[in-house]
């Protein structure tokens, strides 16, 4: 099990790399650069893998729909160079909310578009000339759907790498085992380890069944807050906001992978009531009904015996990069220890 964290979608980006730095003093050996519709992710990649030296550093996530595959070969292949081969390409199919209202793109066809990229960027990865004729994409462009003028080309420079990591971010099962099939790494969210199985299990394994050696083991990110210490379990109430916001306000009504998510989870009726407070704009309700169970399970908080267990069952459910973000007294003290547990 390797150290992972995570920078937001906020302000003070800098000062965040400055913690960044910190942290991969401490051990830390993964960073990851959120994206949305906040700011981009890739110009702040590129300023991260000049401040920082080991970390690998990811995007999580860019969505499939906005930059084309080629775009996305590039951006991976380009990261990669000036970072000295830490790159991951972290890909997700975000929603409709987001890719229609916010870029104005159709949102049709995730999963199949997700494997058409992977299969685009590894081919301009590895120089090949590209010409492809998937479901989704046909490179080049068919001549009665443009002027017929387009050419197969290869990438004009070298990649580092000729395979830069690909980690989906999947909750459907479609999607997972689609991850778990051609990925090398898995970004879920809202994790919780004793009930990872129970969800995505069938997926995963379907996935496994059909998955290259030569890929490797399944590389899978999770975790959450850390602070360690005694007294200090009023702390997990800080992910309140945060989890309302995405079970309760994104998406629609009819449509909220994440409320779904929490429902899969066992919490039906809290999850109900959290969209109908959040969409009527009481948010604080909304946040105080978050349940107990749920923040307790996706945090890292509370004494060093209660978060040894929460690791150890973290790594039970598969979990090879422990994701933390700490939130604690002594940030870079919990690191290092929690980094001394897992080694």
């Amino acid at each position: 099990m390797q150290l992972s964290t995570r920078l937001g979608y906020a302000d003070g980006f800098r000062k965040a790399v400055e913690r960044a730095v910190e942290l991969e003093e401490r051990g830390v050996n993964y960073v990851w650069v959120s994206e949305a519709y906040g700011f981009d992710a890739v110009t702040r990649l590129g300023y991260l893998a000049a401040r920082t030296k080991r970390m690998q550093i990811g995007a999580a996530i860019l969505n499939i729909y906005s930059r084309t595959p080629a775009a996305l070969a590039q951006t991976a292949a380009g990261l990669d160079e000036i970072s000295e081969g830490r790159a991951i390409l972290g890909l997700g199919a975000s929603g409709p909310q987001v890719i229609e209202g916010f870029h104005g793109v159709l949102y049709d066809k995730p999963v199949q578009r997700t494997r058409e990229i992977m299969d685009i960027c590894r081919m301009i990865w590895r120089r090949e000339v590209v010409e492809y004729h998937g479901k989704a994409y046909t490179l080049p462009l068919p001549p009665e759907n443009g002027t017929g003028l387009g050419k197969p080309l290869k990438i004009l420079t070298h990649p580092v790498r000729d395979r830069v990591p690909i980690y989906l971010a999947s909750m459907g099962d479609r999607s997972v085992e689609l991850t778990a099939e051609a990925a090398e790494g898995w970004l879920p969210i809202f994790f919780l380890p004793e009930r990872a199985d129970h969800i995505w299990g069938g997926p995963l394994r379907r996935g496994f069944a059909k998955r290259a050696e030569s890929l490797g083991p399944l590389e899978i990110l999770a975790g959450g807050a850390l602070a360690i210490g005694e007294g200090l379990e009023h702390m997990r109430d800080l992910e309140r906001p945060h989890l309302a916001l995405y079970i309760g306000g994104m998406g629609a009504r009819s449509k909220n992978f994440y409320n779904e998510l929490a429902c899969r989870y066992g919490f039906e009726r809290e999850a109900a009531e959290i969209q109908d407070l959040y969409l009527s704009g009481r948010k604080k309700e909304a946040e105080a009904i978050v349940p107990q169970a749920l923040l307790d399970g996706l945090s890292l908080v509370g004494p060093a015996s209660w978060v040894q267990e929460r690791i150890a069952a973290y790594r039970e459910a598969g979990v090879t990069l422990l994701d933390v973000h700490p939130i604690g007294p002594d940030p870079l003290g919990d690191v290092e220890r929690v980094k001394k547990w897992i080694s």
